[in-house]
């Protein structure tokens, strides 16, 4: 787990994207969405999954995409930018559902946004992973100034450690403080080694991956897809 969580080069965030090829599949015939819960909207029923991610949707939706993503990927961020508002649309349908496992790509940051994404709870994930991705570049911004005597600290912390000084360098403890999660539970929701150890599990266990963002339609990867325009053109062959 060391391995993963220790600070990866500043310089290699911007590097998350995968291949160019994409899949071609017979367009599904369309099926009708089913009722959401009385009151709500598909959209605001999120369950974490067995695997380790949070799922948005009906459950028994018959077009099931999975994001993996890291939260400091500019791919991942700006596909999030322009695709969350209709990809939450055809969720809405009840057609779709859509589950984001976070991949920690980048270690240590990695950890520490998708940490205290997970905070407030399952009803504030979709809401504040979107928010992050939203405040991406600012974020960005401030590892890029880390200090270089920042990284040969790391080298010598505990993983917790890690995680907590990152988070603080970029800005993550005042960012959910803004959105209510007061500066106490944030600190304890970064030592949770239990929370850090089921993250680091879904990335080991996550071997199809080799970059991100990377989506998996009802089961097949689809490959080099990384633009919300295309990514609903698979969607779309598929039924939503």
């Amino acid at each position: 787990m060391r391995s993963i969580l220790i600070l990866a080069p500043l310089a290699m965030l911007a590097a998350c994207g995968g291949g160019s090829a994409g899949n071609s599949s017979a367009p599904a015939a369309p099926v009708e969405g089913a009722k959401p819960p009385a009151g709500q909207q598909w959209s605001q029923v999120v369950s974490e999954t067995p695997e380790g991610g949070y799922r948005m949707g009906n459950p028994d939706a018959p077009v099931k995409l999975l994001e993996y993503g890291s939260r400091t990927c500019p791919a991942c961020g700006a596909f999030a930018r322009e695709g969350f508002e209709p990809l939450t649309k055809l969720v809405e349908t009840g057609k779709v559902s859509f589950e984001f496992r976070d991949f920690l790509i980048h270690g240590a940051p990695d950890v520490a946004s998708a940490v205290l994404g997970r905070c407030a709870g399952t009803g504030a994930f979709f809401p504040l992973l979107e928010q992050m991705y939203a405040n991406q570049a600012a974020t960005l911004d401030k590892l890029q100034a880390a200090p270089p005597e920042l990284q040969a600290r790391l080298q010598n912390m505990a993983p917790a450690q890690q995680v907590a000084a990152i988070a603080e360098q970029a800005g993550y403890i005042d960012f959910v403080k803004q959105r209510g999660i007061p500066e106490d539970k944030a600190r304890q929701c970064l030592a949770d080694m239990g929370t850090i150890q089921k993250l680091v599990s879904v990335t080991e266990k996550a071997t199809e991956v080799q970059g991100t963002p990377t989506f998996i339609v009802n089961g097949e990867k689809v490959e080099g897809v990384v633009r919300w325009a295309d990514l609903e053109a698979e969607l779309k062959k598929r039924g939503a």
